[in-house]
C-alpha cells in the first residue's frame, strides 16, 4: 500500500508521516522509506554529515508495525508504552532507502508487542523491540 492508504489506517499526517510504502505477507509488514535528506529531523543533525537519529528510525519501525493491525488501528492514535533492546548498528543517510520488516508477537488489546528490524541494502541498521497501545 502506498501513502494514501496508509493514511487510512495511521492517523499520522504531514512530516510526520514516516512511510512511503508497506505491505504485509504472512504477518510480517515489509515498510519503505527513502531518506530524502530535506527531512526537519535531519536539520542540525549533524551539519555537513546529516544522519537520521535513532528515536525517528524507531518511529518509522513503530508505524510499519501499526499498519499489521489492519481495521483495529482505524480511528486511534497508537502510542509507544515501551522500547526494550533497541541496538543500532549502522547509520542511515539522505538517499537511502531505510526497509522495514515488523511482527506483533503479543496483543492484549488496547496493547501490543513488537519486533522490528530496519535496513538498508540489506544490512541491519537497528533492531528494537516496542510496546504500545491504541487510544
Amino acid at each position: 500500500m502506498e501513502r494514501n492508504e496508509i493514511m487510512t489506517l495511521l492517523p499520522h499526517r504531514g512530516s510526520m508521516l514516516l512511510l512511503d510504502s508497506v505491505c504485509v505477507e504472512d504477518g510480517v509488514a515489509k515498510g519503505l522509506y527513502t531518506v530524502r535528506g530535506d527531512e526537519w529531523f535531519l536539520d542540525g543533525h549533524f551539519p555537513g554529515n546529516p544522519i537520521v537519529p535513532g528515536v525517528v528510525l524507531c518511529e518509522i519501525l513503530a508505524q510499519s508495525a501499526c499498519v499489521l493491525l489492519g481495521e483495529e488501528a482505524k480511528g486511534v492514535t497508537p502510542l509507544f508504552a515501551g522500547l526494550d533492546n533497541v541496538r543500532f548498528k549502522q547509520s542511515v543517510r539522505p538517499g537511502d532507502a531505510f526497509e522495514t520488516q515488523c511482527v506483533i508477537t503479543k496483543a492484549r488489546t488496547p496493547f501490543y508487542l513488537a519486533q522490528a528490524k530496519g535496513f538498508v541494502k540489506g544490512a541491519l541498521c537497528v533492531s528494537a523491540e516496542f510496546s504500545f497501545v491504541l487510544k
